[in-house]
């Protein structure tokens, strides 16, 4: 199988200038540069780049996805929006899920690593749909740390060989929301294949997410002094509108929230949660093959009602169906031989009910002796079961 990696960055918050792109170009003569993205596919070879740097210097989101297993997620934001601390809370392993700083900002990335090599991915347009992840994060919804710290234990419930374990880990303050995801989270969460069942089993002690209300905000925003007003809009005229907007909603939610609403931890374990979820799946796996078999149930029920039914028609036309049989017969069509046979099929099952299987017999040896040179035929008699010649 041929090798794939893809490579995509974007800056968000500032564009890139000319100079900036023309060194962008030193790493690579066929990536689509421009002010707001970098990307490039290889088929063999490999990016001379280093991604770390890039974000450092650079862009504030990048994806990675190589067709043997390999995935990585960051952002980049600035200090003021992410404190680093309460980063390494949920993202302190390396090579799984981990923080970075740099003189103004605060990167978070995400690993999956798949060792079993068959995960063909396309990467065009998979970064669009998770970027508002980034935002969300910027005001302050800790849920992306979170599910960071979930891809560390599970991947840590996977690697058999990882001596260091996690499962006696307590877990950190647990996000209101996981019951919830946004849109952007849960594409997140799929993009590096974090269990279903183990972010049920952590959502069970998460509280609801509370919406910001727009005429709250708007008199809170109102209420604000007119000098720190003019350092918004000095910052929005700057270009920094984005995080503007980030600073106000982080900050009108932790003066708005209701005291002792902070997230706490649930004292629970890795060890535990991977239990939960271990005891989930086995749980809906149990569910839905009892629903399969209650399908199938059904299925075999109506289709056996159908038969009796079709059965029932053929019982009051028992000699029309004989000359049909005669008719496709006729003729050397292995369509018409298989509707033929199936006919016979019905009318032999007619036959067992009005105990009539000598008269049946009969006819069918008549047919055989006459096609007895159409091995085609023969056969399909033969498959069927009907009666043979003595």
């Amino acid at each position: 199988m041929s090798e794939y990696q893809y490579y995509e960055f974007r800056a968000l918050d500032r564009r890139l200038t000319a100079e900036q792109q023309q060194r962008l170009r030193s790493l690579s003569s066929r990536a689509e540069i421009s002010a707001t993205r970098f990307t490039n596919e290889y088929s063999f070879g490999d990016f001379r780049g280093d991604p770390g740097r890039l974000l450092e210097e650079y862009f504030d989101a990048y994806l990675y996805a190589a067709n043997w297993g390999t995935r990585e997620l960051a952002f980049r934001l600035p200090r003021a929006l992410l404190d680093a601390e309460t980063a390494r809370r949920y993202c302190d392993e390396e090579h799984r899920a981990w923080v970075k700083e740099t003189a103004e900002h605060v990167i978070v990335r995400f690993r999956w690593d798949d060792d079993e090599g068959d995960d063909w991915i396309e990467g065009q347009g998979l970064l669009d749909p998770l970027l508002d992840a980034r935002g969300e994060l910027a005001v302050g919804d800790t849920r992306l740390l979170y599910l960071g710290w979930l891809l560390k234990v599970q991947l840590d419930g996977l690697d058999e060989d990882d001596d260091k374990g996690l499962e006696d880990e307590v877990e950190p303050p647990v996000p209101a929301g996981l019951r919830e995801l946004s849109d952007s989270l849960a594409s997140v969460a799929e993009f590096l294949k974090i269990d279903d069942d183990l972010i049920a089993a952590a959502a069970k002690a998460s509280g609801p997410l509370v919406p910001v209300s727009d005429d709250r905000i708007a008199d809170w925003v109102t209420a604000l002094p007119a000098s720190e007003k003019d350092k918004f809009l000095t910052m929005v005229a700057e270009g920094e509108g984005a995080q503007v907007e980030a600073l106000l909603v982080r900050r009108f939610r932790r003066e708005s929230r209701p005291a002792g609403a902070a997230a706490a931890s649930a004292g629970r374990t890795a060890g535990e949660l991977l239990a939960g979820a271990e005891a989930r799946r086995a749980a809906r796996e149990e569910a839905e093959a009892r629903a399969r078999e209650e399908a199938r149930a059904r299925r075999a029920a109506e289709q056996a009602a159908a038969y009796e039914r079709h059965l029932e028609k053929l019982t009051g036309r028992k000699d029309e169906t004989w000359q049909q049989v005669e008719k496709l017969t006729m003729f050397s069509k292995p369509k018409e031989y298989d509707q033929a046979t199936q006919l016979l099929k019905d009318l032999h099952e007619i036959a067992r009910r009005e105990d009539d299987i000598a008269a049946f017999t009969a006819r069918v040896r008549e047919l055989r002796t006459r096609y007895t040179k159409r091995p085609s035929l023969m056969e399909r008699f033969d498959k069927a079961g009907l009666p043979r010649l003595e």
